[in-house]
């Protein structure tokens, strides 16, 4: 069902953007400036992607979840206690962004299957979002060229 896909990216984003708003917080080391930048760009991009989200969820005539307690029940994207090295921030947010691309790959065909158009091209621009955000934490973390 489509809804039920789209509480799912709602839960999944929202648990993306306080990770890597975490990160973006606590991020040390030589390349601090630059880091602190990528992740503070990063989960404000996905962050300006929830509300549309959840309206989505309401145009269905479902309910949008809401709650810290609910996002854990239904995300995939574990929360982090710990502060990790920058790279390894850059390791675990990058597993999460295929995550992400993987419900985003979900809501699309739910959104295929209901023909619903306007929802199935909103979920496009996400996985594009995502696929970019992919491509610049594998930069981030390559050690040599090919």
């Amino acid at each position: 069902m489509l809804a039920d896909s789209l509480k799912q990216l709602l839960a999944n984003s929202y648990s993306f953007v306080i990770k890597a708003q975490q990160f973006h917080w606590n991020v040390e080391g030589p390349d601090f400036p630059q880091y602190h930048k990528f992740f503070g760009k990063l989960y404000t991009e996905v962050y300006n992607s929830l509300d549309k989200t959840a309206e989505y969820i309401r145009t269905l005539d479902a309910y949008t979840p809401g709650s810290m307690e609910r996002y854990s029940e239904l995300s995939d994207i574990k929360g982090q206690v710990m502060i990790p090295r920058a790279e390894l921030m850059f390791v675990e947010l990058l597993s999460d962004n295929e995550k992400m691309m993987n419900c985003l790959n979900d809501c699309i065909l739910a959104a295929k299957q209901e023909n619903n158009y306007g929802i199935e091209n909103y979920i496009a621009e996400r996985l594009d979002a995502h696929a970019k955000h992919g491509w610049m934490m594998r930069s981030i973390l390559k050690k040599e060229r090919a």
